[in-house]
Order: structure tokens, then C-alpha cells, then sequence
């Protein structure tokens, strides 16, 4: 990687994001599967963050409905899925195979094991069982196409019994057999989340077989992975690469190592880009503001957050948990945040007021009447609330 590495400093970082996170108007996107393949992956734990992330990026956003829906449930060109973190995000469709064996595949086999430790200190069925009733359940969904586990249960109904999670704990409860069974095969890649019980705003799914994807080589995989995504998002250092994969810090230097990644200096230390990319880029053609939610993708690519977002907004903008929550940008910095009130009404405040002048000001409200118009009637409260959000909404 050679003894000379450029500097790359948070001006310019702000600008890749700007083009490459598809933010400043001009980089907009004409429909949510380019958004996707630009981010890699949309969190997917709070279902409104996937509309209102596309909802920021695409240049008609009175589409954002329509077109999401169609490309995750008709076209299914995109995919809702276990990923990173054990977390639920949305992929390109293509992506679903990269994504099982980089990072599903181990945590398939704690969830698997867990919940035959859990089955048997409980004196629930074996692991035989297990497979019998499985089998049986994913049989009844590609003959419904889509189901919903209480749908699966008419068909199987051994889905519906229950063991004693956690006796004698604090913490003790009754889970059914379906609730663990279903996150386990979705972990283990085999079925994903499918249209929702009501709006898009619901967090109740239907579930689906998972798309057939060919079973790679999980350091392939990692390597693929992580180049998608630090081409998106680079640079970025070591530890935002193991926060963002959720791998070990071995299996992020060997990925590294396997795309030739090049090594650049930012303000946090070592970073890396993928080859090729070291040069400067193109500052974005006009300034640009933007309204986007809880958990984006953006907000939370990264695990050092401190060339776009000053430490002394995080207590307003922050859960206890470390869930960001809805923040207004401004020219490729987190400003301050927002929220929609119960009459529609977006509100937003700004908590870093340096280099935010009047242009900017008009800016933040011509994006805040662009997102009140798209989401009309329907109103959004995310899952995991944060100090501002709740004070302004």
C-alpha cells in the first residue's frame, strides 16, 4: 500500500457522501433499486426507515410508495432480511446470497443452537422434531405463497406450541414455537419478511420462501461485501468496517487484503478506500439540505461519526441504545433533527447553527413541505424515539 498515504479530510469525505449516498439534488434517483445498490443496505428494523430513506433520495418523491412496494413485493428486486449485526435490513435481491454467507451463516448456527438449548431445558421436543415441523412449515409456505405465522399454523399446527423461556428468571416467558422458528430460518437465509398485515408503516409481516441464491465461499463473500460497501462509503477506518459487518477485526483485514484496498490518512487515524479511488472527487454541483429518518443508512454507516455530526448533538439526537433518530443535514453535516407532528406538520430544529445561514434555512424548509407533501395522510412515529423527536413532535 506504499509508505505515502494521501489525506482525505472531512470536507471531502462530506462530498463523496453527498454523491455517492445519492443527497445533493442532483444525485437523486429515479426509483429505489438504485438507491439500494448506491447504500448496499437500508435498515430494515423500523419498516417506515426504508420508505423514508428512499423518500430523501428520489428525484419524484410522490413515487416513494408506489415504487418501494413494487420493488420489494412485485418486482422483489429488493429483498427484507437478516443481515449485518443480526439486523434486519433491505438488499438488492442480488445481494442475498453475498450477505448469507459473509455474515448469516454464524450467526444461523447460535440462533439454531440457542433455541434447542432453550427447547430442551424447557422438556419441549427434540431438535428431530424440530426439523420435522420446519420442513412441514416451508412446504405450507411455497404452496401459500405468503403467510403470516398464524396462517402456517393452520397448516402445521404444532407451530403453536409453546415453551418456558428462561424458568425461574426474571426475565422468564412462554414463546411459541413459530416466533422462534420463523427468525431462525430468516437468520439462516431460507425465508424473508413479505408484504405487511397493514400499511407501510407496519412492523407485522408476512413471511415468504427466501429467492433461491447460489452458497459461496464465506471469505468471497466477505471480500465482496465489504468492497461493495467501501465503495460506497469509503473511507472509512478499521473500526467502522467491524462495526459496520459485524466481523471479526481478523475477517475485516483479510477482506481488506483481498480487494487490494488502499490505505489513506483521515482525522481519526488510517483509513481505507477501494482501489482506485484515492484520488479527489468532484465537489457536489449545488449545496444541498435533507430530512432523513431514524436509523438511515447514512446517519448510521458509520461507527466514527465526528467529521459529520459534532459529539455535543448526540445526547438530543441519540437513544440510550445508540439509535439515531430523524436529523436534518446540511452540505454533508447533521445539523439538527425533526419530527412529524399528529396533524402532519414536520417540524425540525437546528442544534448546530455554524455555516447555517438564511440559504440554508430555506433549504431545510423547501425539504421538509417536499417530505410533508409524499407522506400526505399518513403519519410516522419511529420505533425507537430520541430526545428532540419527542420534544418537537
Amino acid at each position: 500500500m506504499g509508505d505515502e498515504r494521501r489525506y482525505i479530510g472531512a470536507g471531502e469525505r462530506r462530498d463523496r457522501l453527498a454523491a455517492r449516498q445519492r443527497l445533493a439534488g442532483s444525485r437523486r434517483a429515479a426509483g429505489p433499486e438504485e438507491i439500494a445498490d448506491s447504500l448496499v443496505a437500508l435498515h430494515g428494523t423500523d419498516p417506515a426507515t426504508v420508505y423514508l430513506a428512499v423518500g430523501a433520495r428520489l428525484a419524484d418523491p410522490g413515487r416513494t410508495v408506489a415504487e418501494t412496494e413494487r420493488a420489494l413485493y412485485a418486482d422483489r428486486a429488493l429483498v427484507r432480511m437478516h443481515g449485518m449485526r443480526h439486523t434486519v435490513f433491505v438488499f438488492p435481491t442480488g445481494l442475498t446470497a453475498v450477505v448469507h454467507a459473509s455474515t448469516g451463516m454464524a450467526v444461523a448456527a447460535k440462533e439454531r443452537a440457542a433455541l434447542l438449548k432453550q427447547m430442551a431445558a424447557a422438556g419441549a421436543p427434540d431438535a428431530a422434531w424440530l426439523k420435522e415441523v420446519e420442513e412441514s412449515a416451508l412446504a405450507a409456505l411455497g404452496r401459500r405463497g405468503q403467510a403470516t405465522a398464524a396462517e402456517l399454523a393452520e397448516d402445521e399446527p404444532r407451530l403453536r406450541q409453546q415453551f418456558v423461556y428462561a424458568a425461574g428468571k426474571s426475565y422468564e416467558g412462554m414463546h411459541t414455537v413459530s416466533t422462534r422458528l420463523l427468525k431462525v430460518l430468516g437468520v439462516e437465509g431460507r425465508v424473508v419478511r413479505g408484504r405487511p398485515l397493514g400499511s407501510w408503516t407496519s412492523s407485522q409481516f408476512r413471511w415468504a420462501v427466501a429467492p433461491p441464491h447460489a452458497e459461496l465461499d464465506v471469505a468471497e463473500a466477505q471480500a465482496s461485501l465489504l468492497g461493495r460497501w467501501l465503495a460506497a462509503c469509503g473511507p472509512a477506518t478499521e473500526a467502522d468496517l467491524k462495526w459496520w459487518t459485524g466481523w471479526r477485526v481478523t475477517e475485516v483485514r483479510r477482506a481488506l487484503t483481498a480487494i487490494g484496498a488502499r490505505a489513506v490518512t483521515l482525522d481519526e487515524g488510517m483509513g481505507y478506500v477501494v482501489a482506485g479511488d484515492e484520488e479527489p472527487v468532484a465537489c457536489p454541483a449545488e449545496p444541498w439540505a435533507a430530512l432523513l429518518p431514524a436509523l438511515d443508512p447514512t446517519a448510521m454507516g458509520w461507527q466514527q461519526r465526528d467529521w459529520f455530526l459534532s459529539p455535543e448533538l448526540r445526547p438530543a439526537l441519540f437513544d440510550r441504545s445508540g439509535n439515531i433518530g430523524p436529523t436534518v443535514w446540511w452540505n454533508g453535516r447533521v445539523v439538527g433533527g425533526w419530527a412529524q407532528r399528529s396533524d402532519g406538520e414536520i417540524v425540525w430544529r437546528v442544534l448546530d447553527a455554524e455555516g447555517v445561514g438564511g440559504e440554508a434555512e430555506a433549504a431545510i424548509a423547501v425539504e421538509a413541505e417536499r417530505l410533508r407533501g409524499w407522506l400526505g395522510d399518513t403519519r410516522v412515529t419511529p420505533r425507537f424515539r430520541t430526545p428532540l423527536e419527542r420534544e418537537l413532535g
